[in-house]
């Protein structure tokens, strides 16, 4: 009789689990260190007094010293928290630097005839008015570089040290990048302080930049920056940055630049060449993973190496050390951070227990390379990053593992010595008919294959079938698992997730070892790294295809808003069952179905917006220098007045649309929107609502003009494809909608919008509920404004036209008005000098309370027909 052999033991999986809810305890429950050092002291003394006498009471005692260690780490080390003079000089003023490079970037074009690039140096001394002081702070600079014609030909002005000086070709391949690493400069730039956006759920771009070092943004003009003599910094860190931008080089030399962009970012982490659009399609098909360098890129890699070796018939012991030497080297010139040294942490973990025979303790090394890594940085925790990498790996090695244990393993195994009639016995009853089955087909095969070729093809076929199950489960189990994080941090619901990792994984096998293969043998000729570009070509192409197609449906862009209390509890508490069921055969199917539902539930049923019912809620939106504005009726209608933007001219990626408009609906529990507004095409006020639009499909689009052109021309004809409701709004309009009343002054109903300027053609509107009402005015200037004194309107809240622009917000409409409070939408340290001083006198000449978007952030007002109460989301 036989017996099931007991379960690991997984004390460094309960160890980490201790540590992260004591990190996540330090967090929330600051106490002196000395009071938590005291504590893990005496946790460790009564540990050890009980080990001999309670064992289970010197055990629960070891877990609460890890919980008290992770408060106390987390505690007293703090991000890099740099000079705080460097905030004293960080106004905008031109200050000269002494810095050298600690980050180095390639450029990217920031609109003709420039390019720009991004680099994080370390100051050493700051002079500025005179005075001379040292400083050590980190500063990520924006370098722009003049690119001119000649001959035809672009070119862009370097100097043959890579600064400034001569002109050299622009040929289209990637160079070196000349502010290389270690490398002292003298920079008159212009610093200011980096600000979030100040709306509850924004990103904590702050924090962000403090843990990588960065303590301000500045930016200069490639002329304005000299090199310097000697060199500062780490001599290893100077190599690895030059084998990384060597490998760069030779991925552009190697693959076509439709290619190689794809190549830098899934090869080797350098994310620099990608677009936008190729980003959201990874992000949209749920393959994002393999965009960028994960633990997955580097799982495949390191299995090709092993297995290439013990095909020499390598020692195993060497085959695996050498495996986790080139594994970490990799992780090294890669330099993406802590996702890659934790695959290769928990790679070494791993072969080295399969060494000593303890490979199936996969929860343990789970433990021990999540611990190392959060001992190394306690914030990891609370990354994104960190969380996805391991609960996936969580999932396979607590679910998926012992489910396919019980399933499809013990067939998979029976499939060996196929032709060894006597290996029967040493399997279970099943898989041995699963053999005999086997060789029976084989024989009939046999007459027509021949007898080797003929027991072969079902064992192949059959491996094939039994893998590729695998690998769908796999994906399911992992796209159940990981939907409440995923709804959580990217407010996305993967529905393409596993058909897309079905084609795209198998191909990713192919790529990485082929990239690999191409890139070393470029090096010694491209002629023979021809056959291996070749083959990941192929691969590149097939998962390019794969996630254009997917990425591309329209059921692969399913936002959903944050998941509430209840549902985040329930998700735990199921994801938790479902652990413990996989191990126990009957209850596995109802352990994933579970699961499954859960997912369902987050991706499907709508959540409960945070909103008052029978209110109506004016809220300003901290969009940066631009309007939005969401409206919410009394009967719960949501409206969206303009979605913030940057212009044209900026020529930058980041979609206030997506990544803070959005943002911010979804922290409220917004998943749908009834009716957008357009107040005037300029890009401050529609360039986020392409976003808004795709994410929350509104059922209206309100504008002012009759002839859409120009920025405005594709926004409404995205409307018409998504079949909203287009309304042209003129002055005279009034109509009721959701228990508020819209009362239209501007533009004129005569006017020929489009013709004149665009602010003269703003949307202006009074949404009103009993007595209270709210005035909002866009950008509409002095002309708009006469019109709208003429009608004699009255409004409790103004939205202040224009930013606080002097163009408007006049005394004769404050007189008309009797408004008793304000909102100014401005973005913090803009260029045009909003709000101006002269339109802030007559606020508080007439005695209006006013708000600021760039002070107090988000500012919502709620009108309950007889009153107005402001309040301000983020306490400053």
């Amino acid at each position: 009789m036989t017996h099931a052999p007991k379960p690991p033991r997984q004390p460094l999986f309960w160890a980490a689990l201790a540590f992260s809810s004591g990190l996540w305890l330090g967090v929330r429950a600051w106490r002196p260190p000395s009071w938590w050092a005291i504590a893990v002291l005496a946790f460790v003394l009564a540990g050890f007094w009980f080990v001999t006498k309670r064992a289970w009471m010197a055990k629960s005692l070891a877990l609460g010293t890890w919980i008290l260690l992770g408060a106390f780490l987390i505690q007293v080390r703090g991000g890099r928290a740099g000079d705080p003079q460097i905030l004293e000089v960080a106004d905008g003023r031109e200050v000269t630097l002494i810095a050298h490079v600690i980050r180095e970037g390639y450029a990217r074009a920031a609109g003709p005839p420039s390019i720009r690039r991004s680099v994080d140096a370390e100051t050493e001394k700051i002079e500025s008015e005179g005075q001379s002081r040292p400083v050590r702070a980190g500063v990520r600079l924006a370098v722009y570089e003049r690119v001119e014609n000649s001959d035809g030909a672009e070119s862009r002005t370097l100097s043959p040290g890579g600064v400034t000086g001569g002109v050299e070709k622009w040929t289209g391949e990637v160079p070196v990048p000349p502010l290389s690493y270690g490398t002292r400069l003298r920079i008159r730039a212009k610093l200011h302080p980096a600000r979030n956006y100040r709306n509850p759920g924004a990103f904590d771009y702050e924090g962000y930049l403090q843990d990588n070092g960065v303590n301000v943004l500045g930016s200069a003009q490639a002329q304005q920056i000299e090199r310097l003599a000697g060199f500062s910094g780490s001599r290893i860190q100077l190599w690895r940055t030059r084998i990384h931008a060597s490998i760069v080089a030779k991925i552009h030399q190697l693959w076509p630049p439709s290619q190689a962009s794809l190549m830098d970012a899934m090869v080797l982490g350098e994310d620099s060449f990608l677009q936008n659009a190729t980003r959201t399609e990874f992000q949209r098909s749920g393959t994002y993973h393999v965009l960028v360098v994960s633990g997955m890129n580097l799982s495949i890699l390191a299995f090709a190496i092993f297995w290439t070796l013990r095909q020499f018939r390598l020692d195993p012991a060497l085959a695996a050390i050498t495996t986790v030497v080139v594994s970490f080297a990799y992780a090294f010139v890669v330099g993406v951070g802590t996702p890659v040294w934790r695959a290769a942490l928990m790679l070494a973990i791993y072969l080295g227990a399969r060494l000593l025979y303890r490979e199936r303790n996969m929860l343990n090394a789970i433990g021990a390379a999540a611990l190392g890594v959060l001992i190394a940085d306690p914030h990891a925790l609370f990354g994104a990053s960190f969380q996805l990498t391991f609960l996936a790996v969580f999932i396979i090695a607590a679910m998926g593992a012992p489910i396919l244990e019980q399933t499809t393993l013990p067939y998979a195994r029976g499939l060996r010595l196929l032709r060894t009639a006597s290996y029967d016995l040493h399997v279970a009853p099943k898989v041995a008919q699963f053999r005999l089955d086997l060789r029976m087909i084989g024989g009939r095969l046999a007459r027509f294959f021949g007898k080797r070729a003929g027991l072969a093809l079902p064992a192949i076929f059959m491996r094939i079938a039994i893998g590729f199950g695998e690998l769908a489960f796999m994906s399911a189990l992992m796209q159940a698992g990981l939907a409440l994080l995923m709804a959580y941090h990217f407010h996305r619901a993967t529905m393409m997730g596993m058909p897309a990792n079905l084609a795209v994984i198998p191909l990713t096998e192919v790529l990485m070892p082929a990239a690999a293969a191409a890139v070393g043998l470029g090096y010694v000729s491209t002629t023979l790294a021809k056959p291996a570009v070749w083959v990941s070509s192929f691969a590149l192409q097939g998962i390019a295809g794969t996630v254009h197609w997917l990425g591309g449906a329209r059921v692969a862009d399913l936002r959903v808003a944050m998941p509430s209390l209840t549902m985040i509890l329930i998700a735990m508490a199921v994801f938790t069952l479902a652990m413990i069921a996989a191990r126990r055969r009957v209850f596995a199917f109802f352990a994933v179905a579970a699961l499954a539902c859960v997912a369902a539930w987050i991706a499907f049923v709508p959540s409960r917006p945070h909103i008052r019912a029978g209110i109506m809620e004016m809220t300003s939106i901290d969009v940066g220098q631009g309007d939005s504005i969401l409206l919410v009726t009394p009967e719960g209608r949501v409206l969206l007045v303009d979605a913030g933007g940057l212009p044209l001219w900026m020529h930058s990626d980041f979609d206030i649309g997506e990544q803070v408009v959005s943002s911010y609906l979804w922290n409220r529990g917004i998943d749908h929107l009834d009716t957008v507004v357009i107040s005037h095409p300029h890009a401050d006020h529609l360039g986020g609502m392409p976003a808004v639009i795709a994410n929350f499909h509104p059922r209206e689009l309100w504008i002012s003009v009759d002839h859409p052109e120009g920025e405005l021309l594709p926004v409404v004809a995205q409307a018409q494809k998504a079949r909203m409701k287009i309304s042209v709004k003129k002055e005279g309009d009034e109509f009721d909608y959701g228990g508020a009343h819209f009362h239209v002054f501007a533009p004129g109903r005569d006017q020929d919008t489009g013709a004149m300027r665009p602010n003269d053609d703003c949307l202006v509107f009074t949404a009103k509920v009993g007595r209270t009402a709210a005035l909002l005015e866009g950008d509409a200037e002095r002309v708009v404004e006469q019109r709208i004194v003429g009608e004699h309107p009255d409004a409790m809240v103004l939205k202040v036209a224009h930013h606080g622009s002097a163009s408007a917000t006049s005394a004769d409409l404050l007189s008309t008005l009797h408004p008793r409070y304000a909102i100014i939408s401005v973005g913090a340290r803009n260029g045009y000098g909003h709000p101006r001083r002269e339109v802030l006198e007559r606020l508080q000449q007439a005695g209006v309370k006013t708000y600021r978007t760039d002070e107090e952030g988000a500012v919502s007002f709620y009108l309950d027909g007889n009153s107005v109460t402001p309040e301000v989301a983020l306490i400053p």
